[in-house]
């Protein structure tokens, strides 16, 4: 050749060693110059070691080398794209699990402090009455109707319904309810009856006080008489 048109002299070791293709487009040309058309892999490899140049290579060949070449580092191109696009999705969903999770927390954190709020208003509302057992007039008895109208004025109409269940209950409205078995007192059978004193000394002759007494405990206790309702219906018991 021509110093001008010197095809240079590159070497395909790298091509061919990296790539299980190049080498044996390598080895087939290398059979084909050889007259072997069986040319095993062994071959293809030592001629590979032996610093093949891409020069010494038919043209035709060349490009079957350089094509197998590229394919080989497109794929692993593509492999390791894939590989980064895994890893960042993966990264992607542990970050927003953390923020769901975090999310959630502050849901719930929301929820339970609205609900004590609730438990809370409802409380206060329940111990508001909306009149003291005081001011009702002693009388030496009183029907069931005159003690469920004196209920009505002293316990808040959202939990009157509970509260007169229970009573229902406990004491069908009887304020001189006595149970012979224990000291169970009264409308809300209190027990002993005397723990009524504490609204009043009046406890056992007057059903305004054992109501005032009745709200309180349920209040106290339970929160509401909506809530004392409640646990009596899975206990038989307040």
């Amino acid at each position: 050749m021509l110093e001008g048109n010197r095809v240079s002299r590159i070497s395909v070791r790298g091509l061919a060693v990296a790539s299980a293709t190049a080498v044996t487009a390598v080895g087939a040309v290398t059979g084909v110059a050889s007259g072997n058309t069986a040319s095993s892999s062994d071959d293809a490899e030592a001629t590979a070691s032996g610093a093949t140049l891409l020069a010494d290579i038919p043209a035709g060949a060349q490009a079957q080398v350089q094509t197998a070449s590229l394919t080989q580092q497109a794929d692993s191109q593509a492999i390791a794209a894939d590989a980064t696009a895994k890893k960042d999705a993966e990264a992607a969903a542990r970050k927003q699990a953390a923020k769901d999770a975090v999310a959630k927390q502050k849901a719930a954190e929301k929820a339970e402090q609205e609900a004590k709020e609730r438990k809370e208003a409802l409380k206060v509302a329940s111990r508001s009455a909306t009149r003291d057992a005081s001011s009702f007039a002693t009388q030496s008895s009183y029907t069931v109707a005159e003690i469920q109208a004196m209920a009505r004025q002293i316990v808040p109409a959202d939990q009157f319904q509970c509260f007169s269940t229970i009573i229902d209950h406990e004491s069908d409205w009887n304020y001189r309810a006595d149970n012979p078995t224990s000291d169970a007192y009264g409308l809300m059978q209190a027990l002993p009856g005397s723990k009524m004193s504490s609204a009043g000394a009046d406890w056992a002759t007057n059903p305004a006080t054992q109501i005032k007494w009745g709200l309180g405990y349920m209040n106290d206790r339970y929160g509401s008489p909506c809530e004392a309702w409640s646990f009596w219906q899975a206990n038989n018991y307040y």
